[in-house]
């Protein structure tokens, strides 16, 4: 990603200092452990013994959560009896409030709220008496506890909750526990057993709870609120979630659990400190982690790789989801690749036909519910009962559930195919069809792009999906368009010339596009004579609109896929481009978006011309200069294809990116001639739709081809004030013809539970999918507006939806000058900083050039989540320390935080985007190291230094590391370019300007950003 010429200095020199000196000595992270379970009664807690720490203030980490701080001695504290504790039905009259001990040490409230509205006046219950049921709908969050900061002395039950805290009791004989006013110390503290409330999972079956032991204290409850019996919704099992106890800073008196995750911000008085540590911040070295207890609760579910929601529990009223400042909605990605054994399994009803709901012709998946013996069905979408086709028919077991599930996967699996009968046919299953339209101007000669290209697709030619069906043709352009004759029966094809670019005429169109298994011997040797063929061309004209009208023409009959080559901005003929170029000063006004949307309506119009006869189009777009991205990208766009962008391309240096990415566009499973469609629950809808398709109608995308390169966003909202359902079922449906030549629909199917609890919706949120969608409404965004009010608009939902998560624990908790966010969106600020300095949003005219900063748009518009935050927040790996090694397994990798001061001056590192590496070489590398690695030429230029394998075991090793990185995502290529420490402007402009956590360009390193958002949300707070 990017432009690849270092002469452009709109880069920052190395800064001086950044907040990564010296390696991390504390984790920063504190939380509970994680729900485990999907099914039964909420599990009971434990009760334990606290004796106070004497590890000092001073040695806390910043983050405060409710796991015990780990001081530099053994802890005091000892786990108590194993105790049971449950949750009944509560009564919303009867509020009950934990007491808060008096004394000189405090410890903040813990939540007992969702929210900060209708809080009630506190009281306190005497030691001794119970304290009355909260009026709360809290489910148990889901989280994960750092093992380097265990207390070895501290050892949970399996089956401790999130609800209740440990208990205080005397530690020595001269400690006394602390009572609030008007308590009295002598009460026996003695609690009822209460009865558990009863839970029921989506088979309706009941689970009885154990027993409740009697405890000596009192066990707070944190407002848990059971759904309605009868109701369908997976349950969130409190099983074996560790008890809540309090960081050693707060003294011997315990307070109500937090949480939340937080950071301690606040400076001395008079002191430009910040107060916080930069090592403390949270950062995704790990990748991409998703929500665990949303899989685990619905494990009929599909995989997250094809479905990914924004968060997990879904509002049940329009005012909830008013609060939920972040987009709500999807992200899908239908054929995204399975690993080996996970592949998706083939359904083929033959005469019985695909079984669908006759109202909202949902088909049949996991979550129906069989009826009447099995007779019947009942749509999970839209609640109608079904009658099951006889051929369909099976006997119902004791249970309700079929005898024949196991013969079944539609019904236990969350990802089916099913193969389509005639009836979703409205042709013939179309052949593959490949149409190459070549750029043959003097820049595409010089530049080596015809003789890559040619070669390429030749070694191609015996893995084109679809043999022996698969189609092929060609069209070559400069200020002519040329037509290739290839018919069969041919030894060399026929060169016809078209120079009337008014009027474009098709010479010869049934042989113009041949079967490739008949016609093999006369591709082959077009692609063996086209380099030389225009060798010799000065032409520099370029007759682009006038070429893409002929290929129209020329497959309009069948669709198929058109791959673009284009050197040269478009100057003849229609769709002619002027060079509008990048405007200073344009920026900053009402004018910018102009010069990143189309100039002439042309190639919207032809790309709607395309989709209706299922044509996608592919973009390969070389030049030193501006080509108009803008324009000519719309073609994609609107087709469901993408944009490959080789700035500067050479042959000599992007051959071997050029080749892989190509590769892998021809020879990818593709899906043709396809159509998309998400439905969804009563009550809720989808109302905006963002990547790269046609949109048919109001929820129907049409997507000429589609390969597992491509995801598409979708927002949603709900259409009702208020949800009566406990849950609410996605279905994404892909129909689509396959290379073999057979019509099928690829089903996704999953739950989500419904919440009234904006709480649980932050638990259960999804950084990756959030990040996604607003990095496409963010570059929509910049369309129509100015690129600061883009990033802005990035910035201020984040604000906005922080500052509503610390209203929810202002009035229970002394949150102070902290700055508090849940588990699950630890890395959204950092994610939406990485946005701000991404290609697309980054800076102004000085920041990108404009074709870079288009095609980066269209990119990221249709990349998969985990592709994208790979390229938002890459990886950098040192890797001179496993090279020295006798291994180098990837255990011995070691990912450092983007920082220039993670660079260290003796090391090697590599830079991973996804889409390119560079290799940074220290200024005091061992010289062995640089001298096997690069050879003789280690101490030249890097500029004009190649990486390549060398006879020598440590450039083997770096080779295979390589390589490794390339494979776990072969989307794309990664080119490697070389830097050496200290080494302007080549050092900047490839690294450390991509370098998001340090301060770039004027924007703020992630430690300002960090403080900026936290100033914000306290305005007004």
């Amino acid at each position: 990603m990017g432009t690849e010429d270092p002469s452009r200095k709109n880069f920052p020199y190395r800064p001086a200092a950044s907040p990564f000196s010296s390696p991390q000595s504390t984790m920063p992270f504190l939380s509970s452990p994680p729900v485990v379970g999907s099914q039964g009664p909420i599990g009971g807690s434990n009760s334990s013994s606290v004796r106070p720490s004497t590890t000092p203030a001073s040695q806390t980490s910043p983050f405060i959560s409710s796991r015990p701080a780990v001081g530099p001695e053994p802890s005091n504290f000892r786990p108590g009896p194993p105790v049971r504790s449950t949750t009944p039905f509560m009564n919303p009259s009867q509020p009950s409030y934990s007491q808060t001990p008096a004394g000189p040490f405090q410890r903040a409230p813990g939540q007992q709220f969702p929210s900060n509205t209708q809080v009630p006046p506190p009281r306190t219950s005497p030691m001794g008496q119970q304290a009355s049921p909260m009026p709360t709908n809290h489910s148990a969050a889901s989280y994960t506890s750092m093992p380097a900061l265990q207390n070895p002395n501290y050892q949970s039950s399996a089956e401790s909750s999130y609800f209740a805290r440990p208990n205080l009791q005397q530690s020595s004989p001269s400690m006394r526990p602390y009572f609030a006013p008007g308590t009295q110390p002598n009460a026996a503290a003695q609690t009822a057993p209460v009865p558990s409330a009863s839970f029921l999972n989506h088979q309706n079956n009941y689970v009885q709870p154990p027993p409740v032991a009697p405890t000596p204290f009192i066990s707070p409850q944190h407002g848990y609120a059971p759904p309605p019996p009868g109701a369908t919704l997976g349950p969130y099992s409190m099983d074996k979630i560790r008890a809540p106890s309090s960081t050693a800073s707060l003294g011997p008196a315990q307070g109500l659990a937090e949480d939340f995750n937080s950071l301690s911000i606040g400076s001395v008085p008079g002191s430009f400190d910040p107060g916080l540590d930069s090592k403390a911040l949270p950062r995704p070295l790990d990748g991409d982690l998703e929500p665990k207890s949303y899989a685990e609760m619905y494990p009929l579910n599909c995989n997250s790789r094809y479905l990914r929601l924004a968060t997990s529990a879904i509002p049940n009223s329009q005012s909830l989801a008013s609060r939920w400042h972040l987009p709500l909605g999807a992200v899908v990605c239908p054929l995204a690749e399975a690993p080996t054994g996970e592949e998706v399994p083939i359904v083929n009803f033959a005469t019985t036909g695909i079984v669908r709901c006759k109202r909202c012709r949902t088909y049949i998946n996991p979550y129906v519910t069989f009826t009447d013996g099995g007779r019947k069905w009942q749509c999970n979408i839209c609640t109608l009962l079904n009658e099951v086709p006889g051929d369909y028919f099976a006997p119902l077991d004791a249970g309700g559930r079929r005898i024949d599930l196991d013969k079944r996967p539609e019904l236990v699996k969350g990802s089916v195919e099913f193969v389509a009968p005639t009836e979703y046919m409205v042709r013939p299953p179309m052949p593959p069809l490949y149409f190459f339209l070549i750029d043959v101007s003097i820049s595409a000669v010089r530049s080596g792009v015809i003789e890559v290209v040619a070669q390429t697709i030749k070694s191609c030619l015996d893995t084109l999906p679809g043999y022996p069906r698969t189609q092929i043709g060609f069209i070559t352009f400069d200020s002519t368009i040329q037509f290739y004759n290839m018919k069969s029966s041919l030894t060399q094809p026929q060169m016809m010339v078209v120079s009337d670019l008014e009027d474009i005429f098709v010479p010869l169109p049934d042989d113009l596009l041949v079967n490739l298994s008949e016609s093999r011997s006369v591709v082959d040797a077009f692609l063996d004579s086209l380099p030389s063929m225009f060798q010799d061309n000065v032409n520099v004209e370029s007759a682009f609109g006038p070429a893409l009208k002929a290929a129209y023409m020329i497959m309009n009959q069948l669709g198929g896929k058109l791959l673009i080559f284009q050197n040269t901005l478009p100057s003849l003929g229609v769709g002619r481009l002027r060079l509008r170029g990048d405007d200073l000063r344009a920026y900053g006004t009402d004018k910018e978006h102009a010069l990143r949307t189309p100039e002439d309506p042309f190639y919207k119009q032809m790309a709607a011309e395309f989709t209706k006869y299922q044509i996608a189009v592919n973009i390969y777009a070389f030049s030193d200069k501006y080509t108009d991205i803008a324009s000519i990208g719309t073609l994609a766009k609107y087709t469901g294809g993408q944009v490959y962008y080789y700035p500067n391309f050479q042959a000599t240096i992007h051959k071997e990116r050029l080749q892989h990415e190509l590769a892998r566009d021809l020879t990818r499973e593709t899906a043709w001639e396809a159509v998309l469609r998400i439905r969804c629950g009563r009550g809720v809808r989808f109302t905006s739709y963002h990547g790269n398709f046609m949109l048919r109608s109001t929820d129907l995308l049409a997507l000429p081809a589609v390969d597992c390169d491509k995801a598409y966003a979708m927002q949603l909202c709900l259409e009702e004030t208020l949800l009566t359902t406990q849950t609410v079922y996605f279905q994404v449906a892909l129909l689509y013809t396959s290379s073999s030549g057979e019509r099928r629909i690829r089903v996704h199917t999953a739950a989500a539970p419904v919440v009234a609890d904006l709480g649980e919706m932050y638990r259960q949120a999804d950084t990756g999918a959030i990040i996604s969608l607003l990095g496409r409404l963010a570059i929509e965004k910049s369309l129509t507006s100015k690129l600061e009010d883009a990033r802005n608009s990035i910035q201020l939902r984040i604000v906005k939806a922080l500052k509503e998560y610390r209203n929810l624990y202002a009035v229970q908790h002394r949150v102070g000058s902290r700055m508090i966010y849940p588990e699950s969106l630890k890395f959204l600020p950092l994610y939406g900083l990485a946005l701000y300095k991404s290609t697309a949003l980054r800076g102004g005219y000085a920041d990108a050039q404009l074709d870079e900063r288009c095609a980066a748009g269209f990119t990221m518009m249709a990349l998969p989540v985990k592709k994208l935050l790979k390229l938002l927040y890459p990886n950098l790996i040192r890797i001179d320390e496993c090279l020295l090694k006798a291994d180098a397994l990837e255990s011995t990798w070691k990912k450092v935080p983007l920082a220039a001061d993670s660079l260290d001056p003796t090391g090697l590192y590599v830079y991973d985007d996804g889409f390119r590496f560079v290799v940074w070489f220290g200024r005091q590398l061992l010289p062995d190291i640089a001298r096997n690695l690069l050879g003789e030429d280690y101490t030249t230029d890097y500029s004009r230094v190649s990486l390549y394998e060398h006879d020598n075991a440590m450039s083997r090793k770096l080779m295979k590391i390589l390589k490794t990185f390339r494979e776990t995502d072969p989307s794309y290529y990664q080119l490697c370019h070389l830097v050496r420490q200290g080494e302007q402007p080549r050092e900047g402009f490839f690294l450390l300007v991509n370098l998001v956590e340090d301060q770039v360009g004027g924007m703020n390193s992630y430690l300002d950003w960090i403080l900026q958002i936290h100033r914000q949300i306290q305005q007004n707070a």
